[in-house]
């Protein structure tokens, strides 16, 4: 049994929860979410979504017992954290959600803490992780990449 599987962390804010339990996720609507709202993630299928929920560090925001956001992070729980696929839904967004979740995961999961690195990839949402310590690439002549895009259809 890994660690992925293992780890459950709950913080609760008035109505809010933020959980790393898988069972309470709503695949319906991260899928939904990502496929039709995200402009990362545009048509991607449900078996890949469902597949890199199972091997990532996942969180499920939810307001009463209804999910309203998500973010996962890939992960050794050694040195390097990727943070991806962090929304929550129009309706509940200038509450302060994303930067309370942003707190969680980078200060108050003990498994994240202490990473040599962590990467994200936003075309919008830099204020929030500014406030988190992200920049841009220092070296950015040091870092590669090898993209494999398609298009999901």
């Amino acid at each position: 049994m890994s660690l992925l599987d293992t780890l459950v962390h709950e913080f609760q804010k008035e109505a809010f929860l933020i959980s790393t339990q898988k069972s309470k996720l709503d695949f319906d609507l991260i899928h939904d979410y990502l496929s039709k709202h995200s402009y990362w993630a545009e048509s991607i299928p449900r078996d890949i979504v469902e597949r890199s929920i199972q091997n990532s560090l996942s969180f499920g925001v939810y307001h009463y017992e209804k999910q309203i956001g998500f973010a996962r992070v890939t992960t050794d729980f050694a040195t390097y954290g990727y943070l991806a696929d962090v929304f929550i839904v129009e309706t509940y967004r200038g509450q302060g959600l994303s930067k309370w979740l942003m707190e969680c995961i980078f200060n108050q999961i003990p498994e994240l803490q202490g990473f040599r690195k962590w990467s994200l990839a936003t075309a919008d949402a830099h204020g929030l992780y500014e406030q988190f310590g992200f920049t841009a690439l220092a070296r950015p002549e040091r870092m590669m990449e090898k993209v494999n895009f398609k298009k999901y259809s």
